[in-house]
């Protein structure tokens, strides 16, 4: 277990002695929370490497990722009183997680831990014994584990889907499970810094869907300290109906990582037209990221525009406010004023105005159908279908009306189907959408090993390979009737593991993927880890194997139920 130095522990302490006496500068948010109540996790001075909200691939960063000086081990206290209500090991996401329930309607949640304290670590144990497999996610009474505030529960680690050492921290509500910015508790970080802004953009949609064929422009911002203006300033000719985005990041005063703005607000001739806040949002919405962002550009350049218009389709609360989804509808041909309003979570404010006008109709150009496409709406549920083809769309998945193209493209090698080209992958898709295909004759009795490429598991029903994909693309039907890999590491059949801390294997499966991996030492069922990072599959030993001869069998097992078995005899 790492030592943190006295000095700053001492820090720390005023730290929080500052904190209670400084004056908190007022921030968009529907609720006021309670403050003075919760502590932070962990005993060192506080320095994030990920902040709420903040724009990461296909979500909103749900916590705050706190820094552990790039080492694990830090004691984990208990946030508040209350007790242990869930308990997950999950390969990839949090890892190892610790969620406890508070008496005054929060959940505070621990990710990304390296080991529990013993009494969590033996229920683990029972509960991942009971169901023979090593991921686990369950439930715990009240009476279980009752916890005190500063209780250590677990240690600070790097595992799951974790890019470095730290401890992702959450408050939840406890009866909506939404996620809350815990700052707004006052678990703050030091923060003198006003974000940055690096561009804003305007989007010509006369009334059309926004999509790839949306006319923009990007325009480069200059400035510091909180004021910027347009680096080439212009009246901007925006079109009679127009959206605006912005790119912007935040950082605070304890770290060089780049979060997220809290808040943005619109105002148009200074009435606020559209406001943005990050105080909370619930897990089913996080994937609308893609809806807050300009998704196409983000997908061809990497670039993070964030618009300030609300997409139709887009379900998520962190639009307090809008007029009319934050579109601007002008009437007339004079020179209007616009300014953005971008705070962190800590009041630090900047801002940008820019003039802006309808202008000639030749840049506000009207996006024609694509020939042969086919209008999808988001509010419905949206069905194609065309020769062995049936795509169906349940109602809110789009985000905004789509004209949908397909295409019929030749049969790879192996492939039971045609390939079917969906649109494109410039379209997010909000959750899934069904695709179904239908096999060549040929497919027999290996129809319940298809499989369809590009979307998830598959079933065959009706004269179908039934599937759920996640987004636009290729899809077509294969055949899955290879058994999974298995490839051992540091074992020999017949070997001395005598001096070897673990079994180790590689493991994997070319197309359906992994269901399921049991292990067996002389019958008993042994716990077999599936580490994310490495991809690696380690048995460790402990004192339930005596020295002697044992037996292993590995049985690995892909969605597909094809199965592959290792079986080695090795010495202890």
């Amino acid at each position: 277990m790492p030592k943190y130095p006295v000095t700053a522990f001492l820090l720390f302490l005023a730290f929080l002695s500052n904190q209670s006496t400084k004056a908190q500068t007022p921030v968009i948010q529907s609720k006021t929370y309670p403050q003075n109540i919760f502590r932070y996790p962990l005993d060192i001075p506080p320095s994030t490497a990920g902040g709420f909200g903040e724009l990461r691939g296909n979500h909103f960063h749900s916590g705050l990722d706190f820094r552990t000086n790039q080492r694990e081990g830090y004691p984990v206290h208990a946030a508040y009183d209350g007790y242990i209500s869930r308990l997950r090991v999950q390969f990839g996401g949090f890892g190892n997680a610790v969620y406890i329930t508070h008496p005054n309607g929060y959940t505070s949640v621990y990710g990304h831990l390296q080991r529990f304290s013993p009494e969590l670590l033996q229920a683990i144990r029972d509960e991942q014994r009971k169901q023979q497999k090593d991921i686990v996610d369950f439930s715990l009474t009240p009476m279980q584990f009752p916890v005190y505030k500063g209780q250590i529960v677990a240690w600070s680690g790097n595992t799951g889907g974790s890019a470095g050492p730290h401890l992702h921290f959450e408050l939840r509500d406890s009866e909506t499970e939404q996620t809350i910015n815990a700052q707004l508790f006052g678990l703050t970080i030091p923060d003198q810094v006003p974000p940055s802004i690096s561009a804003i953009a305007v989007y010509r949609l006369n009334g059309n869907p926004f999509s790839e064929k949306t006319a923009h422009n990007f325009y480069a911002v200059t400035g510091a300290a909180g004021h910027y203006r347009m680096l080439q300033p212009q009246v901007l000719e925006i079109g009679r109906e127009a959206g605006l985005g912005i790119a912007c990041i935040d950082q605070n005063s304890a770290s060089a990582n780049r979060n997220g703005a809290y808040s943005i607000e619109v105002k148009l001739d200074g009435t606020t037209i559209y406001t943005m806040a990050m105080e909370r949002f619930a897990f089913d919405q996080t994937h609308a990221i893609n809806a807050y962002i300009d998704y196409p550009t983000a997908q061809t350049t990497g670039r993070m525009i964030q618009k300030c218009f609300v997409l139709p389709g887009s379900k998520i609360s962190i639009y307090p406010q809008a007029i009319n989804r934050g579109i601007i509808k002008l009437t007339d041909d004079e020179v209007h004023d616009v300014e953005y309003v971008v705070k962190d979570v800590a009041g630090n404010t900047s801002t940008i105005a820019i003039k802006v006008k309808a202008g000639s109709d030749e840049k506000s150009t009207i996006v024609p159908t694509t020939p042969g496409s086919t209008r999808f709406h988001y509010d419905q549920t949206n069905t194609f279908t065309n020769d062995g083809l049936k795509v169906i769309i349940p109602p809110g998945n789009l985000y905004d009306d789509l004209d949908f193209t397909f295409s019929k493209l030749p049969k790879h090698v192996g492939a039971y189907s045609a390939t079917y080209h969906l649109h494109n992958r410039l379209t997010p898709i909000h959750d899934e959408f069904d695709v179904w295909i239908k096999p060549d004759s040929t497919i027999g009795q290996l129809a319940n090993k298809a499989v369809i490429i590009g979307a998830g598991d598959a079933i065959y029903e009706d004269g179908y390979v039934k599937a759920k994909a996640k987004g636009f693309g290729d899809f077509y039907v294969k055949v899955d009737n290879e058994p999974p890999f298995i490839r051992p590491i540091n074992i020999v059949k017949g070997g001395s593991m005598a001096h070897k801390p673990k079994i180790s294997f590689k493991i994997g499966d070319s197309l359906s993927g992994i269901k399921s991996y049991i292990g067996k030492i002389d019958g008993e069922w042994v716990l077999m880890e599936w580490d994310f990072k490495t991809k690696v599959l380690n048995y460790t030993f402990d004192t339930s194997i005596t020295p002697g001869k044992h037996t292993l069998e590995l049985t690995v097992t892909d969605n597909k139920d094809n199965a592959a078995t290792y079986t080695a005899d090795f010495y202890r």
